[in-house]
């Protein structure tokens, strides 16, 4: 399988943990790609019109995206504990948080873009609820921890995992742990795991 990748995208290093936790990274065949918000990447069109990371391209030819699919088809093909609960309350649960998680990353893409335009270009409510928005998400994490904690390992952590490594990455003048000890050391723990340290973020640009 060929997986569209960047050592910068939080998408690609959701499903890129989710595949290491599983066992089967050494399935997927890496390719840089680079997309960009104001460029798109001609060769990603043919898989995905969206023009967007990840993308996965099965060995038959057909195409996956976006995260969220692709991490719920991976785990479909190892035989150990799922990521995916088949209790439906339990995958209800497990389904919020990896929204929770990819919502903030959303938001941080957002903030992100607002950050490289031109300041005089730069839109201080855009920014302001956006941020308002993020803090929120946090607060609620921090007061979800031990809900967190007590689940066995699904998407809602990987997400919400990946999500507050991305903060750490582009925004760390957020300073996110301050006021919200649990979630810090929640994500201490998170950040020790195997299949996370397979997966540092990095800037290649």
């Amino acid at each position: 399988m060929k997986l569209h990748w960047s050592p910068r995208s939080p998408y690609v290093r959701k499903v890129m943990i989710a595949a290491n936790h599983v066992g089967i990274a050494d399935q997927l065949d890496c390719v840089r790609t680079v997309v960009s918000t104001f460029k798109p990447a001609e060769e990603l069109f043919a898989d995905n019109p969206l023009n967007k990371l990840p993308t996965l391209v099965l060995d038959d030819g057909s195409a996956l995206f976006d995260s969220r699919v692709i991490c719920e088809y991976l785990d479909t093909l190892h035989d150990g504990a799922k990521l995916y609960p088949s209790d439906q309350a339990e995958r209800f649960k497990t389904l919020r948080h990896q929204a929770l998680g990819d919502g903030m990353l959303d938001i941080c893409l957002i903030r992100l873009a607002e950050r490289l335009k031109p300041e005089e270009q730069r839109n201080a409510d855009i920014i302001a609820s956006n941020e308002r928005k993020e803090s929120e998400a946090v607060k609620r994490l921090e007061s979800e921890v031990d809900e967190l904690a007590a689940r066995p390992f699904d998407i809602g952590h990987i997400a919400v995992g990946t999500a507050l490594g991305y903060l750490d990455f582009r925004f760390q003048d957020d300073a996110w742990r301050d006021g919200h000890p649990k979630l810090a050391a929640w994500h201490e723990r998170f950040n020790a795991l195997p299949a996370v340290l397979a997966c540092p973020v990095s800037d290649d640009s």
